[in-house]
């Protein structure tokens, strides 16, 4: 099986990952300071928040507070720190993680726009900067679309953002593990990541990574026990634990730890440069291809390692089914992103998805492409 839908989880897992998961479940689950061993378990969270911090230039472990994945981290920032009256700007690019949450933000006064992308799901800063109005208190961008593989251009929306006293949010899923994110150089205030995908890690653990400010003001999102000041009716103050409620999620931690090793060790402009060549090597390939549109840059240093296809004389649900019986998995449809693909004049068939990880190889690409060939001409 050739896994081209890396966009929507990466396999396999970095090498060490899954045994440290397994490892936890068989000698060490342990509840964080909640019962015998949980010295090595607290060493495990403190260590792994660490790790965190340096791998995306954050001073403050404490500020790294673990999730379920980018969407509760979203879900968090937006419940948690917004409040009536606020309004915040996203992007045509965004995920429903975004969307979703900030339609139903609504309902409690918080307001949005969204700033329109070009044909190649580019966002130009200006047109985030147009919508700035006194009540704009946050932007909210993914770093790079997940149906079109497009960067966006953080460093200069950060500046924009310090500019105009405005909190930068960003949503690293297709870019975490991928491309390098340094949030004090970037002007990032808030991050929110996930671990399955460019981090290597298992499904179900992520988290949001906050700036000083932010951190001292975020509201609780869920509320419970944490172990800690349990004679308090409300939620301890401090963080982590004030937005730690419930178990966590012990054996992800693990295996996000050891992904992390994995990728430091290795190098994560290594891990990068593999799928740099990927993508190039796909899109050599498929500008060849009769009645195929290529969707986004088309360019390997303007976007991550996914790249969407419209087939304009196929159904493209029937052509990612056609891939699938000869043991190729993409993505079809609307990738979760409906605005997105209203941007790139895709909405409402979607396209064909194809996104690829550091462990894919330049063989699966070219057995991809016989493939491509033979159903375009078919």
């Amino acid at each position: 099986m050739i896994n081209f839908n890396q966009a929507a989880g990466s396999f396999p897992k970095a090498p060490g990952a899954a045994e440290a998961v397994c490892t936890f479940l068989k000698d060490g689950a342990f509840n964080i300071e909640r019962g015998e061993g949980v010295h090595a378990v607290s060493d495990l969270v403190f260590e792994t928040r660490q790790m965190l911090a340096d791998f995306f230039g954050h001073d403050v472990p404490k500020h790294v507070i673990f999730t379920s994945g980018v969407t509760a981290a979203l879900n968090m920032f937006i419940f948690g720190w917004l409040q009536a009256g606020d309004h915040v700007i996203c992007t045509e690019m965004e995920h429903n993680a975004v969307l979703r949450p900030l339609h139903a933000a609504m309902s409690g006064g918080v307001r949005h726009d969204i700033a329109k992308a070009d044909e190649q799901g580019f966002v130009d800063p200006a047109r985030i900067e147009a919508l700035i109005t006194p009540a704009t208190r946050a932007v909210i961008v993914t770093a790079a679309s997940n149906v079109s593989g497009t960067l966006m251009p953080l460093a200069e929306i950060g500046r924009l953002c310090r500019a105009k006293g405005l909190k930068l949010v960003v949503d690293s899923a297709q870019t975490a593990g991928s491309e390098q994110i340094d949030m004090k150089s970037l002007g990032i205030d808030a991050l929110c990541f996930t671990g399955h995908k460019g981090l290597l890690a298992p499904q179900g653990i992520g988290g949001l990574i906050m700036q000083d400010e932010i951190a001292a003001e975020i509201r609780p999102f869920v509320y419970g026990g944490t172990g800690s000041q349990s004679h308090l009716p409300t939620m301890p103050s401090r963080l982590p634990d004030r937005l730690e409620a419930g178990t966590l999620n012990l054996p992800g931690i693990a295996g996000l730890f050891a992904a992390l090793t994995y990728i430091n060790e290795t190098g994560l402009s290594q891990l990068a440069g593999i799928k740099r060549d990927l993508t190039a090597q796909f899109l050599r390939g498929v500008t060849e291809l009769h009645g195929v549109r290529i969707i986004g840059p088309a360019d390997p240093e303007r976007q991550v390692a996914v790249v969407s296809l419209d087939f304009l004389e196929k159904d493209n649900g029937l052509v990612a089914a056609a891939l699938a019986e000869q043991g190729i998995l993409t993505r079809s449809g609307l990738h979760c992103a409906p605005n997105a693909h209203r941007a790139l004049d895709t909405f409402p068939a979607g396209t064909v998805r194809f996104s690829f990880g550091s462990f894919n190889t330049p063989d699966e690409v070219d057995r991809t492409l016989e493939v491509l060939c033979s159903l375009t001409e078919a």
